[in-house]
């Protein structure tokens, strides 16, 4: 069965780094395009960004592009995100997703930005 497995949330403070991860099983991971997603206290659940099969094509909200970077390793089956110059309305819970007919989800991985 599909499993999508996030780590590497936590606190950091305005300006920090981080970098999240999602070890996918359970599909064919090379074939498939990968998102990450997030959800704020308080607001609905959007779409960072999106990387294609080989990782050769991303897109970004505009909010997080040029901080944010979304990179895949095939071999290891698994997704990227590196958030820099982190705000404090990054702040949020971070699934990844995959469409394979319907959505699949990982439980999340909480990222707060605060000094």
């Amino acid at each position: 069965q599909v499993q999508l497995v996030e780590s590497g949330g936590g606190l950091v403070q305005p300006g920090g780094s981080l970098r999240l991860s999602c070890a996918a099983s359970g599909f064919t991971f090379s074939s498939y395009a990968m998102r990450w997603y997030r959800q704020a206290p308080g607001k609905e659940r959007e779409l960072v960004g999106t990387i294609s099969t080989s990782g050769g094509s991303t897109n970004y909200v505009d909010s997080v592009k040029g901080r944010f970077t979304i990179s895949r390793d095939n071999v290891k089956n698994t997704m990227f995100l590196q958030m820099n110059s982190l705000k404090p309305e990054d702040t949020a819970v971070y699934y990844c997703n995959v469409k394979r007919g319907v959505d699949y989800w990982g439980k999340g991985t909480l990222v707060t930005v605060s000094s």
